[in-house]
């Protein structure tokens, strides 16, 4: 019996907007702010309080929607999502659900058959909730059990930050497109990707501004019917979300095969046991008693406010990756990881319109030499020591025969470390390349009298003693030899008969 994965996810973005969705407080980082410092009676869920819809919120939701090719509701109404949880002190959240801002779109991704269109069904605007942190009665510093409760310390305790009650949310739901944990990983690369090239989210995973929740289901492959589908959460990087569903996937499969049931639940991922664990049952789907929001007017979007936000969106990840495959003959992993982070493909773009080297020349400094010195520093493109610019410049003097590949790895670490230019560095530091052929001449003489067994050797038959005989003549030059002039002088020296 063969058995059909079937995955659709709904993904959570936090808007990167200056305040909040319905009230004035400032968006803050929910990891590093001090707790419950952004909030206000509107946030906090007080009673008499208005809420005010963020017009920036709007307007980035409306930037992913058109991204996505998304039909834009010229008329969306906001709702009440009722329900009771500690993170939520109104005891709703504002939302949308019968007539959501967009719906219809979709996403390509790459799969290991080509390319694949996913489905979007809906966009909408939400407010997140706050943030609970549970704490263990294990947990203090001094070993002891924490005494602030009261009275319950030796149960443990919950803290409650509101800091990001009332942030803009923006909710994406697929269509149940998917049919592998590598495609569920591919959407959301491509979708983080997006997302930063509009400016509207950072994409950070680790802390939580994007949440990923894959609902997956497993059934016999060729049925219509569903299989009884499982939410997992607590997934804070691709590594997770793609281990996560496969892990889910296995274990639905095991459980089908043995003659058991699935049972309808939301399950949390452990990055520790690489396995998922159950947090509660979903055999009742909640019944949130949405009606519309009786302190929000309907939001309409009307043709020319679509069209203005339409004129500003950017060119997008897919599409720079399509013109680095198609124009620049990039392989299909390259250009994706060049257009996956927007300050790269410019970076890219920028250092070949300025320089006359190939574009597999670029490519390797770019994604090689640069991007090696960026990690190691622990910086991105946009924060790069070395302008575009500058970088191109250090290619034109490989171009020009002034600088050899080695002496240039040694500028750039030194352009990076100083941030001068690469004209200087190798005026001031005397590393111009050296073509005299009458010096070169000497210098490989010299080193074949100093190495006759090596000469011998090569004569011998034993050519691959020439790569060593070429490494000692760099040696003896500094490093700054032209080194196709020393290999033809190389060459020609060694077929004199001895």
């Amino acid at each position: 019996m063969t058995y059909e994965p079937v995955i659709g996810l709904e993904v959570h973005i936090e808007l990167q907007t200056q305040s909040k969705m319905f009230c004035a407080c400032p968006v803050v980082d929910s990891v590093s702010a001090p707790p419950n410092t952004a909030v206000c009676p509107i946030c906090a869920g007080h009673p008499g309080t208005l809420p005010v819809v963020n017009r920036q919120a709007v307007e980035y939701a409306l930037r992913v929607a058109m991204a996505l090719e998304c039909s834009i509701n010229p008329v969306s109404v906001f709702a009440r999502k009722n329900y009771f949880y500690p993170d939520i002190p109104k005891g709703y959240q504002i939302s949308q659900y019968e007539q959501p801002l967009a719906v219809n779109g979709r996403i390509v991704i790459e799969t290991a058959e080509g390319e694949k269109a996913i489905r979007i069904r809906r966009v909408h605007l939400e407010e997140d909730t706050g943030k609970l942190t549970h704490v263990s009665a294990d947990f203090a510093a001094d070993g002891e059990t924490d005494k602030r409760t009261t009275g319950e310390s030796e149960k443990g305790y919950s803290l409650l930050d509101l800091n990001r009650a009332g942030v803009p949310l923006l909710e994406i739901v697929t269509e149940p497109d998917f049919h592998s944990a590598e495609e569920v990983r591919s959407y959301a690369e491509r979708l983080r990707a997006l997302v930063r090239y509009l400016g509207v989210n950072s994409g950070d995973l680790e802390k939580g501004v994007m949440r990923i929740e894959p609902n997956i289901s497993v059934r016999k492959r060729g049925a219509s019917e569903l299989g009884t589908k499982v939410e997992i959460k607590n997934l804070n990087s691709f590594r997770a979300l793609e281990r996560g569903v496969a892990y889910e996937i296995k274990r639905h499969i095991a459980i089908l095969e043995a003659g058991g049931k699935v049972a309808q639940e939301t399950v949390g991922w452990d990055e520790a046991r690489q396995a998922t664990f159950s947090q509660r049952s979903k055999e009742d789907a909640h019944d949130y008693r949405y009606f519309p929001e009786p302190d929000l007017p309907p939001l309409v979007v009307s043709p020319d406010w679509q069209e203005a936000v339409r004129e500003q969106l950017p060119e997008l990840p897919w599409q720079v990756y399509r013109r680095f495959v198609d124009q620049y003959g990039l392989t299909r992993a390259e250009a994706w990881g060049l257009a996956a982070e927007r300050a790269a493909a410019q970076y890219f773009d920028a250092v070949l319109q300025a320089t006359t080297a190939g574009i597999r020349t670029v490519y390797a400094w770019v994604m090689g030499e640069l991007l090696s010195l960026l990690n190691a520093a622990g910086r991105n493109f946009d924060l790069s020591p070395v302008p575009a610019r500058e970088l191109a410049a250090l290619l034109n003097l490989i171009a020009d025969g002034k600088v050899n590949q080695t002496t240039a790895k040694a500028v750039l670490a030194e352009m990076f470390k100083s941030g001068q230019s690469a004209a200087s560095i190798v005026t001031e530091q005397g590393l111009s390349q050296v073509s005299d052929v009458d010096l070169i001449a000497r210098l490989v003489s010299e080193t074949l009298t100093e190495n006759p067994a090596e000469v011998t050797s090569y004569r011998a038959g034993k050519v691959t003693v020439a790569n060593w005989l070429f490494g000692q003549v760099m040696r003896k030059a500094g490093g700054r030899a032209n080194p196709q002039l020393v290999r033809a002088e190389l060459e020609r020296q060694l077929a004199c008969s001895g």
